[in-house]
């Protein structure tokens, strides 16, 4: 007997073991974008978007670049097309303020970002197309009434004439509003709040929302920031559209919203008193929240770390709630930071996310000894219904930078194209003096995007320049009677065509002036970072009878217009100097004109 429990134990430690060997070979995921990051709290920060007559069936992507650029990658599973956007040139370089996704009923997509912590107001641009964001709208300004972080979007069927949005926003605390749905000019207002939902003896707690798509905004959210809380608990509460009001996981009303909030402690008084508020309440470690599901049965299940007191060990748990209480269960061991800074958010583990689509399955970020010493992989474990593991495999193997982040894109059951994380040699969350590297990090996948290599019908010309930096304004080219240039003032680009102008959202700029400055989210713009030698690539799709401008192979304007004749090509040297130029008979592909861009550099 004694034997028989030793060989027992001993296979339990070799499976625990085994669970994170490294297989042969080398794999980190198939590249979406070369730069880009996220943080895990605004989303969601990917959506695939099926409509219901089946016209529109698209994946979309968001990320910023460590140089302050909000992007976007849109893969088009009808005319399998990968295009990647420029959303927002020159904004803070920060990984809080990646963009979320929204459709809306008219089935445009609206971004919404915002930067984080140090100014009062949401950004957002919409679609001019359904379903298709390589064309988006004015760039909107919609003013907060205090702190504005982490964009969480949602339109239920209870009232489908308004968004609802929660964010990190009133007193640092999770916030929600009611939004009118955008008028004719693209505009929206607040209709109802912002009002601050709960109030924690935490000065930051970190929140993470999902909707039942009905009526019900379900939000987890600890006592504070883990760095600060020891211990730090996890709630989990539910905001009604219909009363404006929350409650517990058994239906009991705490508070109605905009009469006060909802306070929340770390007490034994407390638990015993809201006893279905509290998630998960440890005795000794710094809880952190990564994601939300539903179960099988409806249930919430969320994913959590547990972090040690010196911040050292980070554990992955699976916590569900199964009508009366909260069942934690232990996933893996992610070990500790995933970043390469010492003594810095060290609270930052690798990731943890559920699939919504099957919330038996959790991806985490564990580190593993490999080819290139000890980096963290991306790992998908398999649950039982009651959250204990059953199986497990690596996803990513003998990466030779870390991986972090996982996010898997609800509603990808019949996509190929389904989980997407970090890759990359991760400092800080913002570019500063002291962190001038940031977050070089890129943006994979489990799926190889599509690659169009193929030219269509129609012209293209590009070209290698740089714009006199002490005159950075004026004609560049003119392309077939198409006039391309850089206002002065704005230092963005313009399209005229026919006479009437088309201006750029995106300064002509990075916000790499950043890494010289010592502020972090002290609410500056600084000055922008004007280009230097870069690329313009025009093209024009005579099928489409559409005109694209990259910016180093971005996809920045489109203005559908009619044009003719083969590519005839004016470039104005005196705006600076013009290192290569070239003309083709035929509209380039993005994926062609992202290889000119790499030959070039």
């Amino acid at each position: 007997m004694i034997l028989k429990k030793i060989m027992t134990a001993a296979l339990c430690l070799f499976g625990a073991v085994t669970m994170q060997a490294q297989t042969t070979g080398e794999y980190s995921g198939k590249m979406v974008a070369e730069e880009g990051a996220w943080c895990w709290f605004a989303d969601p920060r990917a959506l695939h978007y099926e409509s219901e007559d089946k016209a529109i069936n698209a994946t979309y992507i968001g990320y910023i670049d460590s140089h302050g650029s909000i992007k976007a990658t849109q893969v088009d599973w009808k005319t399998n097309k990968t295009s990647e956007v420029l959303i927002r040139s020159w904004f803070q370089p920060d990984d809080h303020d990646n963009p979320a996704f929204l459709v809306l009923p008219d089935k445009r997509i609206m971004i919404i970002y915002s930067r984080h912590t140090d100014e009062a107001a949401f950004y957002y641009r919409i679609s001019k197309r359904p379903g298709d964001i390589t064309a988006l709208g004015e760039e909107k300004r919609l003013a907060t009434s205090a702190n504005t972080t982490y964009p969480n979007p949602y339109i239920l069927a209870d009232d489908p004439e308004h968004i609802y949005m929660c964010w990190r926003g009133i007193g640092w605390h999770p916030t929600v509003a009611q939004m009118s749905m955008p008028d004719a000019n693209d505009d929206v207002r607040f209709t109802w709040g912002p009002y601050q939902m709960v109030q924690s003896t935490g000065a930051r707690p970190y929140a993470k929302y999902m909707c039942d798509g009905k009526s019900k905004i379900y939000l987890a959210y600890t006592t504070g920031h883990p760095d600060n809380e020891q211990p730090n608990w996890l709630y989990c509460n539910v905001f009604d559209i219909n009363d404006k009001s929350l409650y517990d996981l058994k239906g009991t009303k705490l508070s109605t919203v905009q009469n006060g909030t909802f306070k929340v402690e770390k007490t034994d008084t407390y638990k015993s008193s809201y006893p279905y508020t509290v998630v998960d309440a440890p005795t000794d470690k710094r809880d952190w929240i990564w994601n939300m599901a539903f179960a099988k049965d409806g249930n919430p299940v969320i994913g959590l770390t547990r972090i040690n007191s010196a911040k050292t060990v980070h554990d992955y748990y699976y916590a569900k709630w199964n009508g009366a209480a909260w069942k934690v269960s232990f996933v893996a061991n992610g070990g500790g930071q995933f970043h390469l800074t010492p003594g810095v958010e060290m609270c930052y583990s690798s990731g943890m996310a559920i699939d919504r689509d099957n919330p038996n399955i959790a991806y985490c970020g564990v580190p593993v000894d490999g080819t290139y010493g000890k980096k963290h992989e991306i790992w998908k474990y398999t649950l039982s219904d009651d959250g204990t593991v059953t199986s497990s495999e690596a996803i990513t193997k003998n990466s030779r930078k870390a991986n972090a982040r996982p996010f898997v894109i609800e509603g990808t059951q019949n996509s190929p194209l389904r989980l997407t994380w970090m890759n990359g040699d991760y400092y800080y969350w913002i570019v500063s003096s002291r962190y001038k590297e940031g977050y070089p990090t890129s943006i994979m996948s489990d799926y190889a995007l599509p690659i169009t290599t193929t030219a269509s019908k129609g012209f293209s010309a590009s070209v290698d320049l740089t714009i006199n930096q002490s005159a950075y304004g004026g004609k560049i080219l003119t392309l077939n009677g198409v006039e391309y240039g850089v206002d002065a003032s704005s230092k963005k680009p313009y399209i005229i065509i026919d006479g009437t102008r088309h201006d750029s959202q995106n300064v002509l700029a990075t916000a790499d002036s950043w890494k010289y400055h010592q502020g972090t989210t002290d609410g500056k713009w600084l000055t922008p970072e004007l280009l230097k030698k870069w690329n313009l690539t025009i093209t024009y799709d005579a099928t489409q009878k559409r005109l694209t401008t990259y910016r180093n192979g971005i996809i920045d304007q489109q203005v559908d217009c009619v044009l003719k004749g083969k590519p005839a090509l004016t470039v104005n040297e005196a705006i600076g100097t013009i290192h290569k130029q070239q003309t083709f008979k035929k509209a380039l592909s993005q994926d062609s004109v992202k290889k000119l861009v790499r030959e070039v550099r």
